[in-house]
């Protein structure tokens, strides 16, 4: 059902003078425009009275409109607000285009949690934590994120605390990174008490946990306890590296949000820099399309509406003092009105035009200018190794970051020279000192799925007796058979709570414990290479030491049929000579030097080797 009115003179001349908002609509019911007015009934009748003024974009939406939908508010300010939120909503084609930059991610703090957890994200959502960015990279946020971990040992699994908990501790707590509450061994006040500090700094205050880093040392070093001052040395040196990134020049109490602009063609950007008590915590930037023939009033108008009036309580609660814009625009009073009455105290809203405000507006117009350079030259690199991890993380549905994976595979030839490989693979690369290889010692031939029994249960007893940290993730070089035995092999030894994955090499689907069907992650995503890479390198070092082994036997018994060569002497002549080609093209005095060997036998071997090749 059409709504509103005909856009013609009659209808329009009909429409409330008050304030309010109008959907200019096509006639199949498409929301073309939305735009606010002091006066619904001329703004809307200019849209009838073509001029030169008009320019093509008007006039080809003019061309579409075919019904007027009108909304009656009591202020500009109500109008202000709603023409944000309508146009937030319905994104018309003929408004300006304008969404947040996804590539900018935030650090989230789940407060609601009983142990709250401090991840990267993309999504903000009013749900009661507290998000800290956007930043403006990728790196730089794992890089703050890497800090504050590593000095306040916050958790990384997804476990639902307390009502959700692993057995043990995972890798984490064993290399010093998290106190394992997950377990009880750190009290739920004093986890709190850390995230409490932990905030303070995420928020700039850095400075008053320095001093208090700072005096915790000097007692405790007063107490000899080395230990705990060396501790809070390595605190402030982290806090000190946090301050060097994070200060700016304070200006008038530095409590600011400063916004730049940056536009190319059809494409432009706003950036904001957030200034709270002279540290920047954070920028933010919203792209824009289709914005050549707009002027830069128009689109800092835009920004801002969508940046404070429909962005929700959250925007609103963190409100800055003073806001500074590069360019002026009509409503800037109005909007000033607003965010005053929203906030309880003044928020100006202000176009500087000298001294060091200025140049901050600068700063923030020099960062739009590289994020806009930034996204349309950005070349295609590799992406970090956490990224993938979290990835990862996210397409299996794993508690824990996957940050120690073994992997395992069977090779055989024909039922003989069984053996199997289990590789190590920490945060993202193998870490060959961890690699173990094995002969299967039961005698079943090709049971593929028995072998894997037995490797699996071999490695992982092993890991247990010597007290060793378990692996995130166990995967599995085959389909629901080996996934099968695997798990089998995890609760005989007793550690059934570990992740367990199959990855089958031709539909490269993963197969997990517990899912009845399998997961297809597209060939396309990094977090399937990965996986894949740490299948096909287990697959590899399984399948060298099935060929060696195949080899040495075929050596050997070449060997072994000559009469007086044994097992050690067999030993003597390869170590000396590397391979059986190599003792054929000696010569007789060479073997005959060998300790345990003589003329008679030399000559025997040579004439064996010889007769053989013939």
């Amino acid at each position: 059902m059409a709504r509103g009115v005909p856009f013609d003179g009659g209808h329009v001349a009909r429409l409330s003078t008050r304030p309010g908002v109008y959907l200019l609509r096509s006639a199949d019911d498409e929301i073309l425009y939305v735009g606010k007015a002091k006066s619904l009934r001329a703004r809307v009748r200019s849209y009838l009275n073509p001029g030169w003024e008009q320019g093509v974009k008007t006039r080809e939406l003019v061309r579409h409109v075919a019904r007027v939908e009108t909304m009656v508010v009591g202020t500009e300010g109500e109008a202000l607000i709603l023409e944000a939120n309508l146009i937030k909503e319905h994104q018309p084609r003929f408004n300006i285009q304008l969404r947040d930059d996804k590539k900018y991610p935030y650090i989230k703090v789940t407060l609601k949690e009983p142990f709250p957890r401090v991840f990267v994200t993309r999504n903000v959502k009013n749900d009661g934590s507290r998000y800290f960015g956007p930043f403006v990279s990728v790196g730089r946020v794992r890089q703050a994120l890497e800090t504050v971990k590593r000095l306040y040992t916050v958790r990384s699994c997804r476990y639902r605390l307390p009502r959700e908990a692993p057995v043990r501790p995972c890798l984490d707590y064993h290399i010093g990174r998290c106190k394992a509450p997950c377990v009880g061994l750190q009290t739920r006040e004093d986890y709190r008490e850390m995230i409490d500090e932990m905030l303070r700094v995420l928020s700039g205050d850095v400075a008053a946990i320095q001093a208090e880093m700072e005096a915790r040392m000097h007692e405790a070093a007063q107490a000899l306890d080395f230990e705990r001052a060396g501790h809070f040395r390595d605190v402030l040196a982290g806090l000190d590296g946090i301050a060097r990134h994070q200060r700016v020049q304070a200006v008038e109490g530095g409590n600011q949000d400063v916004v730049g602009l940056a536009r190319d063609g059809e494409q432009a950007v706003a950036t904001t820099l957030r200034i709270r008590n002279g540290v920047l915590i954070g920028q933010h930037s919203h792209f824009m399309t289709d914005v050549a023939k707009e002027g830069d009033e128009a689109l800092v108008s835009r920004f801002a509406s969508h940046a404070y009036l429909s962005s929700g309580a959250a925007a609103l609660a963190a409100l800055p003092k003073e806001v500074l814009l590069p360019t002026d625009f009509d409503d800037r009073g109005l909007l000033e009105e607003i965010l005053t009455d929203e906030a309880g105290f003044k928020v100006a809203v202000r176009v500087p035009q000298r001294g060091a405000k200025v140049r901050l507006v600068d700063l923030a117009t020099a960062n739009a200018r590289k994020v806009l350079d930034d996204r349309r030259t950005a070349p295609i690199g590799s992406p970090r190794t956490d990224d993938v991890l979290f990835d990862l993380q996210d397409r299996l549905g794993l508690k824990v970051v996957p940050r120690v994976i073994v992997c395992f595979d069977v090779s055989h030839t024909q039922g003989a020279e069984t053996v199997a490989s289990a590789v190590l693979f920490v945060n993202g690369e193998p870490k060959r000192a961890g690699y173990r290889h094995m002969k299967i010692r039961g005698e079943w031939g090709n049971d593929d799925f028995r072998s894997m029994h037995e490797v699996v249960a071999r490695y992982f007893r092993r890991r247990l007796e010597e007290e060793e940290p378990l692996p995130n993730l166990v995967l599995i070089d085959g389909g629901k058979g080996q996934l099968s035995a695997a798990v089998r092999a995890l609760e005989e030894v007793g550690v059934p709570d570990s992740v367990v994955a199959a990855l089958a090499k031709k539909e490269e689907t993963v197969y997990m414990r517990g899912r009845s069907s399998g997961i297809r992650i597209p060939r396309s995503e990094r977090s399937l290479h990965l996986l894949q890479r740490v299948r096909d390198e287990a697959h590899r070092f399984a399948v060298s030491y099935n060929r060696k082994l195949r080899s040495r036997r075929t050596v050997r018994s070449e060997l072994g049929d000559i009469p007086g060569v044994g097992p050690s002497r067999q030993r003597a002549l390869l170590n000396r000579f590397g391979s059986v080609r190599g003792v054929r093209e000696a010569t007789a005095d060479e073997i005959a030097r060998l300790p345990g060997f003589g003329d008679a036998l030399s000559a025997r071997i040579l004439t064996w080797l010889k007769g053989s090749n013939d």
